[in-house]
């Protein structure tokens, strides 16, 4: 293992060799499917305009077919058809909430399964996008860190998510029609299965192919990355990725944390907040949201909330309070609604936004904290559970 590896937290992170077949052009980067045209035969000279026109039909306009490549030469396009493929992930179902939350569980190679969620709001519509099958982080509070990591996802995967949400909202462009400029699919969360930073480079190359500006061309403003706190990938997220970052922060001292994100017994509170105090994106118009589920008399005392401002002071910061959403067999409940909005309140009086997340799609389990695939899911009862949160009686 040499000293640029990147950080993982076992031989668990690594991801499995997938299936054997022709390579899929979706989530190379520029880099790699110029190389990959270049190996089949495409001239030098040629291959970089031949990357930019496949590149805007499969993301710009979002097709799968290479007969369909118009302004290449129907002898190159058969090339393409016999040396790749043009795949997504596969969608196993669909499920629409009462409130017009999607939730979609998709089958990746190998037969893994992970879900992603669709949030229509009046001004945005947000993907929550999955990184990895399963997860290692054990968070005691959510339902996917129950489940066992299973791998890590590829770029094509990850990407592959964005795609086939724009193919279910019928986002793609026609030829030839007016731009729209209301998006259906406007943001980004990497806040699915998964903890993103185990799986940095996939991570990394798929929102870039999310932000390039000849294809799905999101803002990087638009993309927020949610970690649970792996400090050392943390600057490497401003420096490579230049998304907004968001921390599962949950607790305001490491008794609590350690119980509540694991994670925490490795790089701890201190050693957290330095690595965002020293964040290189962070300011005023790029504030770094600090994610806090509000579990009842666990961590939403006042002491907690005035505790929590005193941790964030000099980081240009907003917390986003989450109601617990509960699942089956969870340790927790959620906090009484009184006891959140007065815990709002101090932060919002010590001068730091505090909305309150209303929870979306608990009907079909697709809020925060309730993701988990089908074919994963392992019956625990909530004595295993509450043993495994270190919270047995």
């Amino acid at each position: 293992m040499t000293a640029t590896a990147p950080i993982t937290q076992d031989v668990l992170t690594i991801p499995r060799k997938l299936a054997e077949g022709l390579p899929n052009l979706v989530g190379m980067t520029r880099d790699e499917m110029r190389d990959a045209l270049v190996a089949i035969g495409t001239p030098e000279k040629q291959a970089k305009m031949r990357v930019n026109q496949i590149w805007q039909w499969i993301y710009h306009w979002g097709v799968r077919d290479f007969a369909s490549m118009t302004n290449l030469a129907k002898d190159y396009r058969a090339l393409l058809a016999e040396s790749f493929v043009i795949e997504l992930p596969e969608m196993v179902t669909r499920q629409v909430s009462a409130d017009g939350t999607r939730k979609y569980l998709v089958r990746i190679a190998g037969g893994h399964e992970v879900e992603i969620v669709y949030i229509p709001e009046e001004d945005r519509g947000t993907l929550c996008v999955s990184s990895q099958v399963g997860c290692t982080l054990t968070c005691s509070f959510c339902h996917t860190g129950t489940q066992k990591l299973v791998r890590n996802l590829t770029a094509g995967e990850i990407i592959g998510q964005v795609m086939l949400a724009r193919d279910d909202l019928g986002e793609w462009p026609e030829q030839g029609a007016p731009k729209n400029e209301q998006r259906l699919l406007s943001n980004i969360v990497l806040m699915g299965m998964g903890e993103p930073l185990y799986n940095f480079e996939n991570v990394r190359n798929a929102m870039k192919i999310a932000m390039d500006p000849e294809g799905i061309s999101l803002s990087r403003r638009r993309i927020t990355l949610s970690t649970s706190g792996v400090v050392p990938e943390i600057a490497r997220t401003a420096e490579e990725i230049g998304c907004q970052l968001a921390v599962s922060f949950h607790a305001t001292t490491d008794e609590i944390r350690d119980k509540l994100v694991p994670v925490n017994k490795k790089w701890n509170i201190a050693t957290l907040m330095q690595a965002l105090k020293e964040y290189p994106k962070a300011s005023n118009s790029e504030r770094i949201t600090f994610e806090y589920v509000m579990l009842k008399d666990v961590n939403d005392s006042d002491e907690d909330a005035r505790r929590l401002v005193k941790l964030i002071k000099g980081v240009p910061a907003k917390i986003n309070l989450i109601p617990f959403n509960e699942w089956p067999g969870a340790p927790y409940q959620r906090s009484d609604w009184e006891r959140i909005e007065a815990f709002a309140d101090i932060i919002y009086k010590a001068g730091y936004a505090s909305p309150i997340r209303t929870p979306r799609g608990e009907d079909i389990m697709a809020a925060c904290g309730q993701l988990k695939s089908a074919t994963e899911r392992e019956r625990k009862s909530k004595r295993q559970i509450e043993a495994e949160a270190g919270l047995g009686h």
